[in-house]
């Protein structure tokens, strides 16, 4: 009864046109309702492990079942089985994933935190990171995971952040074609060394391919009319990086990490300890970098500031920082664009007497920045 009233609901809902639920409203609700159906899956899933049926037909477990029967990639069967055990031990979670209030990826970051050393605090905590899940950006909401879980198992955190990078491998071989292949696996503050020099000489050879485009084309151009696309570019990004540091002097000065001690930031915000690219690092993965970083004190407490002249017509210096660090992503709620490609913005534009502080600033990347300073067109 109940799924062919499902199959009746659907084969209804197929007989639109999907252009008439393509509204904003029509389209969460669309979402809400496919996780619900995603959670009762995964139960239903996980019930089939445990009744053993899945063994009548030779199968070795219910994922490989699944996988088979039902044509799933492996990773996508084993996963839902495993989300679905999970839901048995996490009454708040299945209960929102039922109501569709989280989706399933939501339940496989909570579930991915219980473990004989926090399962206590998180049967007590469940409830609130539900409805953390219920509120914040995916993104933001696994960065309040992390912190929850350096506070309640402070050791294995650490212990996982070593184990991270004792993984640390990079694999590059040439091919029977004579083309070379390649992998990389590196840790949280290894990687961003290399993916943000990377990107800084990708950008490097963005603005070449488009000023080599628009002086051929007598306009701007479009993406596809450049002579790269953008994995090649990365791709000349990397021989370029080689290149360099081929070419570099043995004495050069080597570039410096940055660490901003945040004081008084835990007390009215709470904790912080991340990349300038969001990610949340364990503590001790910042100890073998202290030798050779920079430290950048910056007090936060009620009505402190730390600003330029008032009247500056550019956020610079400590008030630029003092945004980047305060904001850490662009603020246009459908972004979440990190600090260093963001532009500092005025709230009240400056034409119109907003002064150059902290309070009148706050970080737009140049998308939004644009869209917020674009001209309405001119009246008929």
């Amino acid at each position: 009864m109940g799924l062919e009233a499902l199959r009746g609901a659907i084969d209804g809902l197929a007989e639109d046109d999907p252009a008439t639920w393509a509204d904003p409203e029509s389209l969460v609700e669309l979402q809400r309702q496919l996780a619900r159906l995603d959670a009762y899956v995964s139960a239903a899933s996980a019930a089939f492990d445990t009744s053993g049926a899945w063994a009548d037909d030779g199968a070795r477990s219910a994922p490989a079942w699944l996988a088979t029967r039902c044509r799933l990639p492996r990773a996508q069967a084993r996963r839902q089985v495993r989300r679905g055990r999970a839901l048995r031990h996490l009454p708040a979670t299945a209960a929102a994933f039922m109501q569709g209030g989280i989706n399933g990826a939501h339940v496989d970051a909570i579930a991915a935190l219980r473990r004989p050393g926090t399962e206590a605090l998180l049967e007590r905590d469940e409830a609130m990171l539900v409805s953390q899940a219920g509120r914040l950006s995916f993104a933001h909401f696994t960065r309040a995971l992390a912190y929850w879980e350096q506070r309640a198992d402070p050791d294995g955190v650490e212990e996982a952040a070593a184990a991270g990078r004792e993984r640390r491998d990079v694999f590059i071989a040439s091919s029977f074609g004579g083309m070379w292949l390649g992998q990389i696996t590196l840790d949280p503050v290894s990687g961003a060394i290399v993916a943000s020099e990377l990107e800084r000489l990708e950008a490097e050879l963005f603005e070449e391919d488009w000023g080599k485009a628009r002086a051929e084309l007598g306009r701007e151009p479009k993406v596809h009319e450049l002579r790269r696309t953008a994995p090649q570019r990365r791709a000349d990004a990397l021989v370029e990086m080689a290149t360099r540091s081929r070419s570099t002097p043995d004495d050069a000065r080597r570039p410096e990490p940055l660490f901003t001690v945040l004081v008084g930031y835990e007390t009215l915000r709470g904790r912080i300890c991340q990349l300038a690219q969001g990610m949340a690092l364990a503590p001790g993965s910042l100890v073998p970098w202290l030798d050779r970083a920079w430290l950048e004190r910056a007090v936060f407490e009620p009505g402190g500031r730390i600003e330029v002249g008032i009247r500056a017509r550019l956020f610079t210096g400590g008030t630029r920082r003092a945004i980047e660090v305060r904001d850490q992503e662009c603020t246009h709620p459908y972004c979440d664009e990190p600090a260093h490609r963001c532009q500092a913005d005025h709230i009240i534009p400056y034409s119109q007497g907003g002064f150059t502080t902290q309070d009148n600033g706050r970080l737009l990347c140049p998308f939004h920045n644009r869209m917020r300073n674009q001209r309405p067109p001119p009246d008929d």
